[in-house]
């Protein structure tokens, strides 16, 4: 009965908030028969939304001729949301039954419907809380968090911003509850995954707007997981910020990790004038690659990610995130407002879902990588290659930058953290300097304790080495200081055994690097043939057959406790032995000398198969001379009706289409070319050592992620064509001469016995 009244007492709040605005509709068009409604309609990109109108009230939407284009029924706090509308004037909500009245003309926007520039700069932030206006009306939340001991009139200031749908623009601070000056049970207090822009940035002397997404905590409008109108919400915001008198050049960077790390992407694509440089961490590629690794759902960290941000897209109070609940409870009536089209999220199982293949129309517009073929301004993009969250196959961004030449990509073995490493932190902040402040780049003195901080926090007292000091100080001036960056610093940047240092096993360390011009690396592409006896040669054995039974329930699905830190030092891994009947190994002989390889990777795998659809997965290790360890190396995976290739792949990256058109089943009598793609590695294999290859079920490699394939109970007989199947790979000429860290000490690399399968003899 309480949360009857709450729900009651919301309705009505929000009802007298946009009552005011609703009645204050536009006449309706000459001619119209129909009366006025009392509620409000306005046109967003490709859709349209009413406010204050009738609870379960049937509406429908008439475009300019008259045509009904679309309907829907008012939820409980009077508004409704229509998708999928052409872009054009003249559109009106009507409403049905025998005393039907219709809305004022409105127009439903394009990607191209910018407003004018007095739009933006007759917008005025002040330092906390705002609300910016974006071309549909809708309002978001937004921070303005200065460096400590600052007001507006110390400025101006370098500024990024950071846009993330997790609680970014809760207004309190982070940094005093780090330094014990404010209680750390705050409700106000921003999530910790935004941290780089509500702790580091402003430390480190960066003015930053914390931009919440539109649909989640105090932001108005509906949640739809970047659709076109969150996209453009990014590049109306941009120019705001941008036009504030307090903005250093009138210019705007943008910083995150993972969340805000991703919507970097897609907001430079938009191409905001006022966009200075973007510096996404630890992002994906695509929603697709980490909901789906090689067409099969990923009902772990996907799923569970896609749980969280329905919840988070709630109305408050009582639902969403707690902060705007709190807000709301502290009187503040926008917040309050706001959330009337909350109810109307899109429907996150439209986008993952079990059952979903890559439809176009739905992941492309959402694709960081396919946004990142529009991005013109400088990038700073680092990630790691065991990423147990959003996934290593980040990499495929690069190439979507080649027209881009101001890019620099640091990538390294680890976690989902490791992109804010020390050494990536140095660069970052040079970047930063560079080309948001326009500045040469100073050493900051909190830098040093700042990131220990961070560290010691985050992976629960890993030891990390000290930054790098930033280069490029004594430059005469920023153009000098950037031609010096860019003389200085590879394109794309690999880091080395990460965990293997002096440090002790772990540590936020590399020992290691080398630099290369393009992504995949110039290198010697490289077959390995998979033989009899688990072989895997250069040379092409016999033809010949093998068969295994893959079966998901043998191992757990996943290799980490749900309750384990995986940014720890040393993880308390579970990394199981594949079962001998449920698995096919192969291993090189030992390698006489150093052997790098970087990049993508593939297996090309003839397979006929008892099952018209088999899920597969590629784990690549690397045995310890005596063959008594394996470390884990990287992963692929497929799904076996994704056969056919899209344009662009290689036989080192192939990459499927994944579309429901195109499945194709196996064949129990003939071999089917199967190209599995591997995550991307970057990893030394010493003299001595060996690469091996498992070929399995999915599942049980990684810490969070886990995948929707069915037991099949042993029935499932995979057979492997031996002679024709071959691993490929990059192998550079990089040499690096540190010694081989123990088993387990690198980052996101597990350790495990050595234990050859049945085919190995």
């Amino acid at each position: 009965m309480g949360a009857g009244r709450a729900r009651s007492g919301l309705v009505t709040a929000l009802a007298a908030l946009v009552g005011a605005a609703s009645l204050a509709a536009a006449p309706s068009p000459a001619g119209s028969a129909l009366a006025r409604a009392p509620f409000a309609a306005h046109g967003g990109i490709d859709e349209a939304y009413v406010l204050g109108a009738p609870k379960d009230a049937r509406l429908e939407v008439v475009d300019a001729a008259g045509r009904r284009v679309g309907s829907g029924v008012v939820d409980r706090l009077g508004a409704l949301l229509v998708r999928n509308l052409a872009p054009g004037p003249g559109y009106r909500f009507v409403t049905t039954g025998a005393r039907p009245s219709e809305t004022g003309a409105f127009s439903v926007l394009s990607t191209r419907s910018t407003p004018p520039p007095s739009f933006y700069a007759d917008q005025h932030l002040h330092a906390g809380l705002n609300y910016l206006t974006m071309r549909d009306g809708v309002r978001l939340a937004a921070t303005v968090r200065l460096p400590p001991g600052t007001t507006l009139a110390d400025g101006p200031f370098p500024t990024v911003i950071e846009y993330s749908g997790y609680d970014v623009a809760g207004p309190a601070s982070l940094i005093d509850a780090l330094e014990g000056k404010a209680p750390t049970d705050n409700p106000l207090l921003p999530s910790t995954s935004t941290i780089v822009g509500s702790l580091i940035a402003p430390l480190l002397g960066f003015a930053v707007v914390s931009l919440q997404m539109r649909g989640t905590g105090c932001s108005g409008g509906a949640f739809d997981l970047f659709g076109l109108d969150s996209d453009y919400d990014g590049y109306d915001a941009v120019q705001i910020v941008g036009s504030q008198p307090w903005v250093l050049h009138h210019k705007v960077g943008m910083v995150g990790i993972s969340y805000s790390g991703f919507s970097q992407l897609i907001v430079a694509g938009t191409d905001p004038p006022d966009l200075a440089a973007i510096a996404p961490l630890s992002p994906t590629d695509d929603l697709f690659s980490t909901g789906y690794p090689g067409g099969i759902y990923n009902d772990g960290f996907a799923k569970n990610w896609i749980q969280q941000r329905e919840s988070d897209a709630r109305a408050a109070p009582g639902g969403g995130q707690p902060w705007a609940s709190a807000e709301i409870a502290a009187g503040d009536t926008t917040c309050l407002a706001n959330q009337a089209l909350h109810p109307e999220a899109q429907a996150l199982d439209s986008i993952l879902s079990r059952t979903i293949s890559r439809t176009p129309s739905i992941f492309d517009q959402r694709s960081p990588r396919d946004w990142a073929r529009h991005i013109t301004v400088p990038v700073f993009l680092a990630g790691a290659l065991e990423d147990e969250q959003v996934g290593p196959q980040w990499p495929a961004i690069i190439p979507a930058l080649r027209a881009d030449r101001h890019v620099t990509v640091m990538m390294t073995n680890g976690t989902h953290i490791d992109s804010l490493g020390p050494e990536q932190v140095s660069r970052w902040l040079e970047f930063l300097d560079l080309y948001v402040a326009d500045r040469v780049p100073s050493q900051p003195a909190i830098l040093d304790p700042l990131m220990a901080e961070v560290y010691a926090t985050a992976t629960s007292g890993a030891p990390a080495m000290t930054p790098p000091p930033l280069r490029f100080t004594t430059e005469p001036n920023a153009a000098a200081a950037r031609a010096a960056f860019a003389r200085s610093t590879p394109r794309i940047d690999v880091l080395f055994d990460n965990g293997g240092g002096s440090l002790g096993p772990g540590a936020l360390q590399p020992t290691a690097s080398a630099g290369f011009a393009s992504w995949p690396p110039a290198g010697r592409i490289t077959r390995y043939h998979l033989g009899a006896q688990g072989t895997l040669s250069t040379r092409r054995g016999a033809r010949g057959e093998i068969g295994f039974r893959p079966n998901p329930a043998v191992r757990p699905a996943t290799d980490l406790p749900p309750s384990a830190n995986a940014w720890a030092a040393q993880p308390p891994y579970d990394w199981t032995i594949v079962p001998a009947a449920n698995g096919l190994g192969f291993e090189t002989a030992p390698f006489a000398a150093s052997t790098t390889i970087v990049g993508p990777a593939s297996l090309e795998l003839y397979l006929r198969s008892n099952a018209k659809v088999s899920d597969l997965q590629v784990t690549v290790s690397e045995v310890r001379p005596g063959g008594k360890e394996e470390e884990y190396v990287t992963s692929g995976f497929l799904r076996s009706s994704n056969q056919l290739l899209a344009p662009g792949s290689s036989a080192l990256d192939p990459i499927p289409t994944y579309l429901a058109s195109e499945h194709r089943s196996l064949s129990g009598m003939h071999a089917t070319l199967l190209r599995i793609p591997i995550d991307p590695i970057a990893h030394v294999f010493r003299a001595g050592t060996r690469l091996r290859i498992v070929l399995s079920a999915p599942g049980g490699d990684r810490p969070e992620w886990a995948f929707a394939t069915p037991d099949t109970h042993d029935r499932v007989l995979d057979t492997v064509e031996l002679g024709r199947s071959t691993l490929v790979v990059d192998v550079v000429n990089v040499h690096p001469q540190t010694a081989m860290p123990a088993c387990g000490a690198l980052r996101g690399e597990p350790c495990r016995p050595d234990s050859p399968l049945s085919n190995e003899t």
